[in-house]
Formats: structure tokens, sequence, C-alpha cells
């Protein structure tokens, strides 16, 4: 049976290990961590966001990111310190100006694929996670931000979006939570929130019965490509406390998936490929319901503030995520009390809600130039039109990539997940 070996237990690497084994191969899923869904997937905002769907490839952002850099709550921080990897990064990023339209267009279409998939797959493994379908509402305090969405919302539903535009008397009868003061709004009745650690470990262990195995507490530190076959070496990771495992082993591969998150970058350069995916920290906090009155005022449905770049998600009866910012800082993992403090001011402008208890969180975006994911892809029926390709290949053709979804990574991980298994079986069939 062909052995593929999935580098990374997030979102990605975790449904990529579900579709691959629906297919019948036999797959090991290794990570750093002692646990799945630790890093990226551990407490993003919480939605399954077709709304989402516009890249950040335009002019306007740009413009604004300029007018924040002197601000040190502001939605977007860059760190000027030199690096190399950042500042291709960003280079890239302006020269994608230009695909803003198409690229926005084709991520809606994947988005929709997403969220058909995992219903069937949450329904198919009742799988647990604080699923709530009522759908997002994007919320404008001026008329000047509300014409600029215009032009985002033209775009999204040319790739078929269902959105539509909303009053401020009909936004408060859709979250009647809401206590500020709009212009108006947009609100796309099918998109969804629910907890994405609550997901992905849940998935992660469904997916044993159908054989997949997993190895905790491991670095890839080389990868060796061979004609026949994938040697990994690895190594325990610094989480990995266990006495016998601190020596180094081997893992064979007929093929590898990485979807190592922002680490992808560091897999691919191993065997010679550029995936120049940069870490973008977000925050996030999850305000702890602890009384009734925050239960009762706390939003089902979910919001998205375009001004403050802040998105929210109720989870179940005792919580509620918020979440924001992109920070450009290298790899650092600092949870900064002044990029969480603009996500708690937040809430005590908008809800009348208690923000005694909250929890923050900081996590790394894996993110491409283009905002859009990497994956590679065949002539894959998907139900839609054909896509356009999303296609980064390896120099190997035993190498495969899932990853880069930036601030998307749940609401495509599932589509993705389903391209990248039948483009394998293409290649690869059992």
């Amino acid at each position: 049976m062909t052995h593929v070996v999935v580098i990374g237990a997030g979102i990605t690497g975790i449904t990529s290990a579900y579709e691959l084994s629906q297919l019948g191969y036999d797959v090991t899923v290794i990570d750093r961590h002692l646990y799945a869904a630790m890093e990226t997937s551990f407490a993003n905002g919480g939605q399954l966001s077709a709304c989402n769907a516009e890249v950040w490839n335009n002019k306007s952002n740009v413009i604004k990111g300029l007018k924040w850099l002197s601000r040190k709550d502001a939605p977007l921080l860059i760190n000027p310190t030199f690096s190399v990897h950042k500042y291709s990064w960003l280079m890239e990023f302006l020269a994608n100006i230009k695909n803003y339209e198409a690229n926005t267009i084709e991520t809606v279409r994947l988005a929709l694929l997403a969220r058909q998939r995992l219903c069937e797959v949450a329904k198919k493994e009742s799988l647990e996670f604080d699923w709530e379908r009522r759908g997002i509402l994007h919320m404008y305090q001026t008329k000047e931000d509300y014409d600029a969405a215009k032009l985002a919302n033209d775009l999204m539903r040319k790739g078929k979006l269902e959105r539509y535009s909303v009053s401020p008397e009909e936004m408060k009868s859709i979250e009647p939570s809401l206590t500020g003061d709009y212009f108006g709004g947009f609100f796309t009745p099918e998109d969804e929130t629910g907890d994405i650690h609550k997901f992905a470990t849940d998935l992660a262990e469904k997916i044993k019965q159908y054989g997949v195995k997993y190895q905790f507490g491991i670095d890839v530190n080389d990868i060796q490509i061979l004609d026949d076959k994938i040697i990994l070496s690895c190594k325990p990771s610094a989480e990995n406390m266990n006495a016998k495992a601190m020596q180094q082993s081997k893992i064979e591969a007929d093929l590898i998936v990485v979807c190592g998150g922002v680490g992808s970058y560091q897999l691919a350069q191993m065997v010679g490929d550029r995936i120049n995916v940069y870490p973008v920290k977000g925050y996030s906090i999850t305000v702890q319901l602890k009384d009734e009155k925050s239960v009762k005022n706390a939003p089902w449905v979910g919001l998205v503030d375009d001004n403050a770049k802040i998105v929210t998600s109720r989870l179940g009866g005792d919580r509620f995520r918020v979440a924001g910012t992109a920070e450009f800082n290298g790899y650092n993992r600092d949870t900064r009390a002044d990029r969480i403090q603009p996500l708690i001011d937040w809430v005590n402008s908008n809800l009348d809600i208690s923000t005694e208890h909250v929890i923050p969180w900081a996590g790394l975006r894996p993110m491409m130039p283009d905002t859009m994911p990497v994956v590679t892809q065949s002539n894959v029926t998907t139900g839609l039109q054909p896509m356009m390709p999303i296609v980064r290949q390896s120099k190997h053709s035993r190498v495969f990539y899932n990853t880069g979804h930036g601030h998307l990574g749940w609401t495509l991980s599932t589509a993705t997940a389903a391209l990248i298994s039948q483009d394998i079986s293409q290649k690869f069939p059992i």
C-alpha cells in the first residue's frame, strides 16, 4: 500500500490525512507538537467565511497600511528590521496587486467548495465543534467604507457567493446584540462559525479508525529524495521530554505532503523548492461568558468589522471568540498586551458583555504573497467550473504541498485537502 507522510497536524494536515485515508492510502501524520492543532489551528477567529475571501493585495489596504505604520495599536503592524524573507515577500505582495480581482473570485469559488465538503465531513463523522450556521455579518460605520466594500462584494458575487447589503435596522434584526452605530453592512447567510481546535482534534481522533497513524513530538531536520521513496530524518522536538526518544530516527514514505504551516518555508528548502510562506501574526481573545447578561448578549451571528479588521464567533453557550490584526514580525510568537487590548476595547465599544474574564492568544498565519494557498492540482472535477490552477509544483514528483492558506486556513482547508488527495490519486494511484 502506498505510504504517505503528512508533515503537520494542523487543520490542513488533518483534513489532508482524512481525504487520503478515504482513498485507501496508508497515512502517517507527524508534528513537532505533542498533540494535533496546537499552533494556528488552536484559537483562530472561528469563522468559515467565504465572505472573507477577498485577497489582501489591493491598493486600499496598502494605503491603510502606510497610514498605520506609526500606530502600535493599528490593525497592521510591520517590524521594519531588515529580513530578506520578509522584504522579498512584501515585494511579491505588491506585485500581485494586478491579480487582485481574479484571485478574489477564485478564492470565493474555492471557499464555496470547502463549505460543501466541510458539511459532508462533519455530518459523516459526527464531529462536535460548536458549529453555528447563522451567517456572517460585515459591519461598516461610514459611507466611505461601505461604498468601498461594494466593489469587493461585486467581485465575490461573481464567484457565486450569496451576499447582500443590509440597512442598519436590518443589521440589528439579524443580530440584536449589536449596540454600535452603523452606516450599513453585508450579510452572507450561508457562512458559518465554530471552534477550529475542536474540529481538528475530533477529526484527528475519528480518522484513526481508517488506519491513520501519528508520530508527535518530532522535528524533520532532513529530507532525502530517492527514485522510489523518500527518507525523513527526524529528531525529538523541544517539547518531547521522553528520554527514550532522545535520538535521531528515520521515516520512509512513498510520498510526502507538506502541511507545515509557517514551517513550510524551511521544509521546502530542504528539497530545493521555494514556497514563500511568511508568518503573519494574528491575535485573539476568548471571552468567558460567566454571567447571565453576557450569555444573553453575546452574538450568535458571526461578525466582521472591516475597518478594525476584527472577526467574532460564538463558541457554544459560554465562550465568545474575537480575533484580528496582522503583524509582520518574523517567527515571534509573543502575545503582546498592546495588541490584545484593541480586541478587548472593541468588545466594550460594540457589545454589552463583560470582558472581565478573557484568555489571550497569538498565532502565526502561513501566508503566501498572493494570499492564496499552495496546492498542487490536476484536472480535478470539483463540482464547480474548472478552477484556475493554484499550483507551485515541487521539483520532485513525490513531494506535494498543501499550505499557505493565510487568514482562510479553516475556510479553505477541506477543499484544498480534497484537491491534493485527488491529485495524488491521479499521479500515484493505489
